[in-house]
């Protein structure tokens, strides 16, 4: 068939060619979609398939299509495979493009473009664009240089087009382009085309170079004509000039084809410098000390926490979720995860001497009181929360008019209230009924919005109490409002699976309102320093239907802290790929499956020869084997209890090896039972006994699916149970080899699919820098699907993530990752060292390599060369526990090691109370400290912020002030 195109229609159409290189995998092609019909409108399967051809060692795609005069539009890269499903997209904005002033139609117009990865996109996150490199804001956009010479243009020329992001230059920095073509300088830089800026941290120029300056060929290649060899280079304010690294880049045109372009477009990707590389410290916001806190560390404390760190020649503090937790009323709600509201943030961390100008001496005297009592060496939770609420309520009863009339307060209350009036409305309803329990709540056990307007009417008895909780929230946001942003990136640890009570209630079951349900609960599977797995309680239905709701409450957490930081760094990156569930009666999360997984059939398992199931999926054992687990058990001296603990045992020994229909499909049931049938137990015959059961419940190897039937799990390292041991070698032989190919291979697909529909969503919703923990048992597709997205990993030198290894080697760590010492979840770098001999030996050899007895504790010495190999560390982020850093001066560690751990993993119940010992004010003077951390940060080639901080002055000097100023300045 002949399609005819008019001569006219041709003349008043332009040709624009896009081409790009990029290697391929078979079944894979690339496409371009766009916001206009011919490249797809925005439907990636409709838009425009490219064709591969090799240009010398490059396999370059090609795309042509005939535009308008005047053209302009969007468009992105997609890698797809032969049913045009996507399997890979560009990182960054999307590209545009419009054809230049003047053309003519029937010309030709390249785009030559590089694929935009997503490590070179996160220098333009907020963290970089607004903290570290803020100084580029103040470059005014200018127009293009060589622009002009467009109008000029002679026939024998080529206009080419010049791009190049440069994110991370400084105010006052020149860029140019040199190279071997006259019109470049022939790499005299001065003589180098310079480029203007165009905002965005994007550079461009134009220059019109002849045909006759072209060479007659392309070295080595065939129908390539070589127009230069070029590179970008930067010229600071100091006169210095830095070209960029790597090999040269070349322009070079196609001469097979019918006509040459009139235009060409070098869209050059990211100026290619030395890799970017700064120092962070962590620290999580309850355990600051300050001179002026109440019981525990505070909001305004950060501008201490921000000076010790800038000073230090540190980039980023690293706190953990700072969201309101009070749900039970207890020590309990220290836990920090497990958040009432996606933006409330948490009384804990109030000052209440800044509620008012005007607090009278004896609430003054109250105050110092309160002070001096809860200056522990641990935080008390129960007694901070109590102290500061009764506080609080003092000052609010006193000046309640005045503050909820002001414009400053009705603003506040009116610009969240989506978020606010339902944190109140459970916090008053919490407190009114004493109990989070919604059952618990009559006629509010139900939501609905109807009863919710009711309940915060202005009418009702109670709205002073109900302001009270905006009251409260008020004076936090204010206070939390980071004076110091502009200086250091804030980045708070967040958890995916935190839930946003009330506003999206009806998503969740909550795991407190079904404790003895059969819910499911989400965890973290067993891994380095826990090695029965963590529980999270955390509903894993949600994630489905968050889904329907394009992960709305997701992506409203990682907005909600941008105000108050730059960077934000998921709980756990695997959940993104699956989540460990198990039955919220479960003790440990051994038992648990993964959701989602694809299961093993009991139809498979009959064919490899193993039967039958239930001698694999219930717990066998005997009364001698439970006993044994027991280590009291032998040295019991009242014979009632031994025998109390011997019937136990005996019921629980009979019920495991002939279970009812209930216990098979509830296994973990009897557990409670059999402990309350003792005959008033003491409580460590209690402990004993729970001890015993649940040795006997993780005893097992297959795991059950109670929602479809005919299908089971393999039980994570069922190699160590007794029950494995006692099977005959076929079996182990057969369930080994489902085991590995449940966990490494069978769920790799289901994985990567379920990451690429909620990473992009959540990752998409926010500027902020996205920094992932990748550490436990890792699946094959994490790694790859976090490189792909720019996600930053986690690397710990005592969990290596390479098999064979003990210890991580730092100096091989990838470019995206953040390298640790330690961190909140485990033992610091001193308690780690002291807890084991054989391996702190094995450490001191390999490591360090010395063939010596090593000293018995972390001495300065040994912290400061475990601290410079991860300064050194290729790692983009280096980042330690500020207990790790005051190791390095003997004087801050005369606190046993043990008690400077944040977190225990292994219990769920941990008392989050962590104090410094050492005010911040007293590190803030410590001039050899700081002086120390400096040359360890300056020695690693690491970025110091030195220059930086002497620039931003604007830091607030006196805090009271800034705040009561901001009150003054409502208007009322």
């Amino acid at each position: 068939m002949t399609i005819l195109v008019s001569k006219k229609s041709s003349l008043s159409s332009v040709t624009l060619i896009f081409r790009i290189p990029y290697y391929t995998q078979w079944g894979q092609s690339l496409l371009i979609s766009g916001s206009i019909p011919v490249l797809g409108a925005g439907n990636v399967k409709q838009g425009l398939g490219l064709i591969p051809f090799h240009q010398g060692e490059e396999l370059i795609w090609q795309g042509k299509i005939s535009v308008p005069i005047g053209f302009q539009c969007e468009y992105c890269y997609y890698l797809v495979d032969d049913h045009r499903n996507i399997l890979r997209w560009e990182a960054g904005m999307k590209r545009k493009v419009s054809l230049p002033a003047g053309i003519n139609g029937g010309e030709v117009v390249e785009i030559h473009d590089l694929w935009q990865a997503a490590s070179e996109a996160l220098f333009l996150k907020s963290a970089f664009k607004n903290v570290i490199f803020s100084s580029g804001q103040n470059l005014q956009p200018e127009l293009p240089f060589g622009s002009k010479q467009r109008k000029d243009d002679q026939e024998d020329s080529i206009v080419v087009q010049f791009k190049i992001s440069c994110p991370t230059v400084e105010d006052g920095t020149s860029v140019y382009v040199t190279g071997s073509a006259p019109q470049l300088g022939q790499w005299r830089v001065e003589d180098g085309l310079r480029l203007s800026y165009i905002g965005d941290y994007s550079w461009e120029a134009y220059s019109a170079i002849r045909k006759d300056h072209f060479p007659i060929k392309y070295p080595s290649r065939i129908n390539l004509i070589l127009i230069s060899f070029y590179k970008y280079c930067q010229s600071c304010k100091k006169g210095d000039i830095s070209l960029e690294i790597g090999p040269y880049r070349e322009l070079a045109l196609d001469m097979s084809s019918s006509s040459l372009p009139k235009y060409v477009t070098l869209s050059d990707g990211s100026f290619r410098a030395t890799p970017w590389r700064g120092a962070g410290v962590a620290i999580p916001m309850f355990s600051v000390r300050t001179n002026e806190d109440l019981g525990v560390g505070e909001f305004l404390d950060l501008k201490l926490l921000v000076d010790l760190a800038v000073e230090s020649g540190f980039h980023l503090i690293q706190l953990l979720p700072i969201n309101d937790t009070s749900v039970h009323g207890m020590w309990w709600d220290s836990y920090p995860y497990s958040s009432l509201s996606v933006f409330a943030l948490h009384p804990l961390y109030l000052r209440v001497q800044l509620l008012s100008e005007n607090i009278p001496d004896n609430l003054k005297q109250e105050i110092l009181m309160e002070k001096k009592r809860l200056d522990k060496k641990d935080v008390d939770y129960e007694a901070t929360m109590a102290a500061k609420l009764a506080i609080a309520k003092k000052i609010f009863i006193m000046e309640k008019d005045q503050i909820l009339n002001s414009s400053l307060f009705i603003k506040f209350v009116s610009d969240n209230e989506e978020w606010l009036k339902p944190y109140a409305a459970f916090c008053f309803l919490r407190d009114f009924f004493g109990t989070s329990d919604h059952s618990q709540w009559g006629r509010f056990a139900e939501f609905s919005k109807e009863k919710l307007e009711k309940l915060l009417s202005k009418d009702t008895l109670h709205y002073d109490v109900i302001c009270f909780h905006y009251y409260i929230q008020f004076h936090l946001h204010l206070q939390a409002t980071n004076f110091s942003l502009e200086r250091c990136v804030i980045c708070s640890k967040h958890s995916s699976y935190s839930t946003n009570f009330l506003s999206y209630f009806y998503l969740f079951l909550l795991v407190y309102y079904c404790l003895f349900s059969e819910s499911t609960s989400g965890g973290g599977g067993p891994f380095f320093f826990n090695l029965v797995g963590q529980q999270w309680s955390s509903p894993t239905t949600s994630c489905k239907e968050f889904g329907m709701t394009n992960f709305g409450e997701y992506k409203a957490r990682l907005t909600s802290v941008s105000p108050r930081g730059t960077a934000a760094r998921p709980d756990s990156i695997l959940a993104s790929t699956r989540i460990d569930e198990l039955r919220l009666h479960n003790i440990t999360n051994i038992p648990g499956t993964y959701h989602p997984s694809v299961g093993c059939s009991t139809v498979r398992q009959k064919r490899c020869g193993i039967r039958p199931y239930d001698l694999f999926r219930t717990p066998k054992t005997n009364q001698k084997h439970l006993e044994q687990r027991s280590p009291c058990f032998l040295n019991q001296k009242q014979p009632s209890s031994k025998t109390t603990l011997a019937v136990t045992v005996a019921n629980f020994t009979s019920l495991l090896n002939n279970p009812s229909r209930e216990h098979c499909q509830h296994p973990h049931k009897p557990i409670t039972k059999l402990a309350t049938k003792a005959q008033q137990p003491s409580s460590s015959l209690c402990v004993q006994i729970l001890i015993i059961l649940y040795f006997a419940m993780k005893n097992i190897v297959l795991i059950r699916d109670c929602e479809e039937h005919g299908k089971f799990y393999p039980r994570f390292n069922l190699e160590d149970t007794s029950s494995f041991q006692k099977l005959d070698d076929h079996s182990k032989h057969v369930l080994k080899r489902l085991y590995y190919d449940y966990y490494f291979h069978r769920q790799e697909i289901l994985w990567r699919e379920n990451a690429m529909k909620t990473l992009p969503a959540l990752l998409s919703s926010s500027d902020m820098l996205a920094c992932g923990e990748d550490l436990g048992l890792i699946p094959s597709c994490v790694h790859p699907v976090m490189q792909e997205l720019g996600l930053i990993g986690l690397r710990i030198q005592r969990m290596p993530s390479e098999p064979g290894l003990q210890f991580g080697i730092p100096s091989q760590y990838n470019y995206m990752t953040v390298c640790a010492p330690s961190c909140h979840d485990c033992s610091t770098m001193r308690a780690w060292w002291e807890e084991d001999e054989e391996r702190r030996c094995r450490f001191f050899k390999d490591v360090i390599g010395s063939n010596d007895e090593p000293p018995s504790q972390c001495t300065p010495e040994v912290a400061n060369f475990i601290l410079q190999q991860h300064f050194l560390a290729p790692s983009m982020w280096a980042i330690f526990p500020l207990q790790d850093v005051l190791a390095l001066k003997e004087e801050y560690t005369d606190r046993p090691a043990n008690e400077e751990t944040i977190n225990d993993p292994t219990n769920p119940k941990h008392y989050w109370r962590f104090r410094m010992h050492v005010t911040l004010e007293s590190l803030l003077g410590d001039e050899d400290l700081k002086i120390t951390i400096k040359d360890l940060v300056a020695s690693s080639a690491r970025s110091y912020p030195i220059s930086e901080y002497e620039m931003k002055k604007k830091q607030v000097e006196n805090i009271e002030d800034e705040l009561f100023s901001r009150l003054q300045l409502s208007g009322d």
